[in-house]
């Protein structure tokens, strides 16, 4: 097991819990995070919706660091105006007041940092993803005090200010249904001097076209302002309430953060392996299942329309739903959902504890201080390491170094090969304790002219059998290489162990035939091609009369030490001949030479 942690280093995998290693073989339930973690985390403002002008579109950009990169276009109901980058003309901002108040929310709401190397002109960014992707799209601008985002108010503001002209405000941004609970007022029209009150209609229309951004995978926020600069004094420490209050909609933005390239064939690999996968996520229900449908955790639109209605609901859940059920309800649930949307971190904790009412073996992701709980909650808690908090990490048992879903399937993978690997271990031991024990046994019959038993192996036969024959196979199964197909099959259930039916009946098997064949060599010796005499204290010294016994045990003692050398070349997959335990090579009569040449132990 200390040999295949050093190995998942090599994998970005860092194991915290030696026994989480063999836990892993046995998950059934994978809980993960989206951003970062299925997607890549490299996020580009791809929309935006001012209600004052209309809906910009980013096109052709591809480096999020980079703000002179694409094209913006504008669609409103004059048509379409296209502008070479996103980053807008000074002039045309300044023309258009409300782009500009948008802006001005988009750069002052950010704590990121945008900025261009002097030595070879190219674009680097410092920060969140999702205000890297937002600060590339507005400018720069200077941060005085913050208040942070918290996952149960889903918003954060701040109060920065103008490096040109000195001007302080508050601005906000979050989750839209978090926003517009805060939002008072809203510019309906470009020609707007003066903001308007929110009405309901107008809050549906904010919906809809939420829900439209949502439904092409990207992530949405709400960005908004004070009418009017706030009179607040913050030298003083000022309740967030204070702040976030009668603020004015300034429009919506959609992040796209493309899934990883791998994440669709990882989630594909789990299914195969039997494992559920379930997204827990911050963002909309319509970027979720979107996401969820991209990489394959659920199916596609159209398999999703043929499901029975209450099926297709349980699939995807916000928070708020699945948190206003109680257990008996969930319990009732036809499926848990697999994708949680708006999650928050107490409802990480109820589906672990749905999942362990199921009898399931669960693993959680997760990269922030409140996702502790859930992380120590779990069969196996998996911490990202890149943007993950130290309390995070310190609640895991596992570690991911470069974020990747696909990393948590090479640790299963692992978890696996070890489970295998000590399964093959015992088995090979035991095996051949059953053969010795029985071969001595059986061989005290075998008596002299003074009735006393001559056995078929001497001591330090026994001991260099057990020592070396037997011990280097043992350690060079220990390891093993992973077998073809070990991800094509149901997880292993910890509780059964490693002594299962089928360990049990190959031990015995294996243990008799070796020994059956061993005394069988030794009968063949003594009786087919000797005299049958087998003499006298041919157990204590060696004589004349001794010598057929002496043949006799050097062959039972060469039949087990080659024995047990073919039981290990055999148990290098447990469940295919030596023959064919490469089931897709081509080399029918060879391909069992390069297996055991492989394995330095083996051969």
């Amino acid at each position: 097991m200390a040999a295949g942690t050093k190995r998942m280093v090599e994998r970005h995998v860092i194991f915290r819990n030696l026994k989480s290693l063999e836990a892993l073989g046995a998950v059934t339930d994978i809980c993960s995070d989206k951003t970062g973690t299925l997607t890549q985390g490299k996020m580009i403002a791809k929309r935006a919706y001012v209600p004052a002008c209309g809906v910009f579109s980013v096109e052709d950009a591809e480096n999020p660091s980079d703000p002179t990169e694409g094209r913006v276009t504008l669609k409103d109901s004059a048509g379409q105006d296209a502008s070479k980058a996103r980053a807008f003309d000074v002039s045309t901002v300044q023309d258009n007041t409300h782009l500009k108040s948008f802006l001005d929310v988009a750069a002052l709401a950010n704590l990121s940092t945008v900025w261009q190397s002097k030595d070879d002109s190219t674009w680097h960014a410092r920060g969140d993803p999702t205000e890297i992707a937002i600060s590339v799209f507005g400018g720069p601008w200077k941060t005085l005090v913050e208040y942070p985002f918290d996952s149960d108010v889903k918003k954060m503001s701040v109060v920065m200010s103008n490096s040109q002209t000195g001007e302080v405000q508050v601005f906000t941004k979050g989750a839209v249904e978090r926003v517009l609970e805060s939002c008072a007022s809203f510019y309906p029209s470009a020609d707007s001097t003066e903001s308007t009150p929110m009405t309901e209609q107008q809050r549906l229309k904010i919906l809809d076209t939420v829900d439209e951004f949502a439904s092409q995978g990207l992530r949405v926020l709400a960005l908004a302002s004070p009418a009017a600069p706030a009179e607040l004094d913050f030298q003083t420490d000022i309740k967030r309430d204070l702040v976030e209050c009668d603020l004015t909609l300034r429009g919506l933005i959609g992040l796209y953060d493309p899934p990883r390239a791998e994440s669709a064939a990882s989630v594909a690999c789990c299914r195969n392996a039997g494992i559920e996968v379930q997204m827990l996520t911050g963002d909309h229900p319509g970027t979720a299942r979107a996401i969820a449908i991209e990489v394959g955790i659920l199916p596609s639109r159209t398999k999703l329309q043929k499901l029975p209605k209450h099926v297709s609901d349980s699939l995807v859940m916000t928070a708020s739903s699945f948190d206003k059920l109680n257990d008996d309800e969930v319990d009732r649930l036809p499926q848990l959902p697999l994708v949680v949307a708006r999650c928050a971190p107490h409802t990480r904790v109820r589906m672990i504890e749905a999942l362990h009412r199921r009898k399931k073996f669960a693993a959680m992701t997760g990269d922030g201080v409140n996702d502790s709980p859930s992380l120590e909650m779990a069969d196996v808690g998996i911490a990202v390491g890149m943007a993950g908090s130290d309390v995070a990490k310190d609640a895991s048992d596992i570690v991911l170094t470069d974020d990747n879903f696909a990393s948590i399937l090479n640790a299963i993978e692992e978890g696996r090969r070890m489970f295998d690997n000590i399964q093959k271990f015992i088995l090979h031991l035991l095996a051949e304790n059953i053969a010795q024990a029985c071969t001595l046994l059986v061989g005290l019959a075998f008596k002299d002219a003074r009735r006393l038993s001559v056995f078929p192996l001497v001591p330090v036969e026994i001991i260099w059998v057990i020592m070396i024959t037997s011990g280097m196979p043992d350690m060079g199964l220990g390891f093993e290489r992973t077998t073809p197909g070990i991800m094509d099959r149901a997880p292993q259930p910890l509780k059964r162990g490693v002594f299962t039916t089928e360990v049990l009946v190959d031990m015995l098997v294996y243990g008799l035939w070796i020994a059956a064949l061993c005394l069988g060599a030794f009968s063949l010796v003594l009786f087919g091609f000797g005299d049958g005499q087998i003499g006298i204290g041919c157990s204590e010294t060696y004589s004349a009369e001794c010598d057929t016994v002496f043949r006799a045990r050097t062959t039972c003692f060469a039949c087990l030490t080659w024995f047990a050398l073919f039981l290990a070349w055999e148990l290098i997959d447990m469940r295919r001949s030596l023959f064919r335990m490469q089931p897709d090579s081509k080399k029918y009569f060879t391909q069992w030479i390069y297996d055991v040449r492989r394995n330095k132990s083996l051969f």
